[in-house]
């Protein structure tokens, strides 16, 4: 089986879909290509030179290059922008030079989307896309929208008719999370007979619970270093510290306790506009972005793991370390957090502090860590999620 897997960004440096379902899916013997465009994540993002630049310039793709990656190949193709938005230059050349059996668009909506609908009679391919947008990042979501609300038309005209037009030559669209797949339907026009719920996954190799002598050993080294005791609770935040994501309110929570003699601290991987701010907390620790393959050791020399607003694939990969999670009360999908972590109100210090206290409890942790990297095992793992996929596009061929 020969599949391509279109996405608008990519980095090697980070533990993206884009990078670990096309490495599972050629582990089960599909020949995997990955065709993206000379973009790093977030470039879109209005404080993206701020947080990521200097980070994305290390593993920055160059257009026109091919080359073998994790077990399959990856092209990088130059893009431009069209009506607003990015496209991939040179995307149905390469497209009718691999001619694929499966093409999956990361993202239903979109120039990507559109043009690998339009040219599947041509190419006949069986089509997938995903919808990974959740409503923490998508305001329409949380209100109540009219005909006659001006963005809900705007949405309309350049999002829900594309994806509608889009989701008629597909198989199904796989939406990573309950608000991930209703925002497919009523906003990007995905059609709700094809919607199918599949989260993302965890590279359970990689982030796995303390085990081995190695592992005591360097979150000991680990924590000396940043100057932690062995009684200190360490929370670990990692993403970037800008305004949306705020973990900032994690900051002054644990300021409030480190003041009150607490034992906790917290650690801070990433950078973004709070940067400067986090680092005038006490207790606090501020650290730069570092590639996926390092994070592991990180979490593994922390006691929980918290973010404080919008839901992050990280808290994936910190409960398959054994983390307990702290999230905040609006989250959507709690299936991250069942029996694994716990809730505050949302942006309510004295409620993260409230909640910091209840795991104090060094059984609690315990306790809700374990649950959460066996869930993680065996729920999310990428090669049960790959696997998935798999047999859904080897179907699609079959009924052919």
């Amino acid at each position: 089986m020969k599949i391509v897997i279109i996405t608008e960004t990519f980095s090697k440096n980070m533990g993206y879909m884009t990078a670990m379902l096309p490495k599972y899916l050629a582990k089960l013997g599909a020949e995997v290509h990955v065709i993206t465009a000379d973009l790093p994540p977030y470039y879109q993002i209005k404080d993206f030179s701020d947080t990521y630049a200097q980070f994305s310039q290390e593993s920055k793709l160059v257009a026109g290059c091919v080359e073998s990656y994790e077990g399959y190949t990856l092209h990088t193709l130059p893009h431009q922008r069209l009506l607003g938005y990015m496209r991939i230059k040179g995307l149905q050349s390469k497209l009718t030079e691999i001619r694929p059996d499966i093409t999956y668009s990361i993202a239903a909506i979109g120039w990507i989307a559109l043009e690998a609908a339009l040219l599947k009679p041509i190419l006949k391919y069986k089509l997938f896309t995903g919808s990974h947008t959740t409503a923490s990042v998508f305001p329409l979501a949380r209100r109540i929208n009219t005909i006659f609300d001006i963005l809900y038309f705007k949405n309309f005209l350049t999002r829900w008719i594309t994806g509608r037009f889009s989701s008629l030559f597909t198989e199904k669209c796989y939406g990573a999370t309950l608000d991930c797949a209703d925002i497919a339907v009523r906003f990007f026009g995905v059609q709700k007979s094809k919607i199918d719920i599949c989260p993302l996954g965890v590279d359970t190799d990689l982030f796995h619970p303390l085990s081995t002598e190695d592992d005591f050993n360097n979150r000991r080294k680990f924590r000396s270093e940043l100057g932690f005791e062995s009684g200190h609770i360490v929370c670990i935040y990692t993403g970037r510290f800008s305004n949306d994501k705020n973990p900032i309110i994690l900051a002054k929570a644990i300021a409030h306790l480190f003041e009150k003699g607490e034992p906790y601290r917290a650690v801070f991987v990433g950078h973004g506009v709070q940067a400067e701010a986090l680092k005038d907390y006490s207790g606090c620790c501020v650290l730069p972005f570092t590639p996926v393959e390092n994070l592991p050791q990180y979490y593994r020399s922390a006691d929980i793991g918290v973010w404080p607003t919008q839901e992050s694939t990280s808290m994936l990969d910190a409960a398959a370390c054994g983390l307990p999670l702290i999230v905040n009360h609006t989250i959507i999908a709690t299936e991250r957090i069942e029996e694994n972590g716990l809730t505050y109100i949302l942006n309510d210090v004295d409620d993260m502090v409230r909640v910091l206290l209840l795991l104090k409890d060094p059984s609690l942790r315990r306790k809700l860590g374990d649950f959460g990297s066996r869930k993680m095992l065996s729920q999310f793992n990428w090669e049960s999620i790959a696997q998935r996929r798999y047999d859904d596009f080897k179907n699609s061929l079959a009924l052919a």
